[in-house]
């Protein structure tokens, strides 16, 4: 219990500094004209008024962690929800008791939000495109820290 607690804590801390990170990256102005290349002219223009940035810059790469690093403690709590005897009230029992699908199913919720991420990036929705990624570690964090908290007799009922 002692070593889940440091995990969770562990995890807790990388989730808030990436996101600190990119709070910090958006606040900086602009650093001179970006170079145009044959990539940036195929691009969508950001609408005027709005700065661009380069997809995969620091920001986006702290953010993109952050996510896996969610899901994979989701991962590791939802598991340990299982293992105590708690259904799953999301997924079925079957999908999370399959460890390879389930990683899979985790590992796709990663890409889809960096897909998402990439849309609202090629729109000219920037901010979107951050907040997008600070919302799934919220979320993420704060499933994974009931999970590893939630007691047995305490079951999650889903809303009908």
């Amino acid at each position: 219990m002692r070593e889940q607690r440091l995990v969770v804590g562990i995890l807790l801390v990388l989730g808030l500094t990436s996101s600190q990170r990119v709070m910090r990256a958006q606040e900086s102005p602009a650093q001179g004209p970006m170079k145009q290349s044959k990539q940036s002219t195929i691009a969508a223009h950001p609408p005027s008024g709005k700065e661009a940035h380069r997809f995969w810059d620091g920001a986006n790469q702290g953010l993109f962690a952050g996510v896996g690093a969610a899901r994979a403690l989701d991962f590791a709590s939802t598991r340990h929800l299982r293992n105590r005897g708690v259904d799953e009230w999301l997924l079925t029992n079957s999908v999370v008791d399959n460890k390879p699908l389930f990683a899979g199913a985790e590992a796709a919720g990663t890409a889809a939000s960096i897909l998402v991420a990439y849309a609202f990036h090629r729109t000219g929705h920037h901010r979107l495109e951050r907040w997008l990624s600070i919302a799934h570690i919220g979320v993420g964090m704060g499933a994974a820290i009931r999970n590893f908290t939630l007691n047995r007799s305490e079951s999650i009922v889903p809303l009908r």
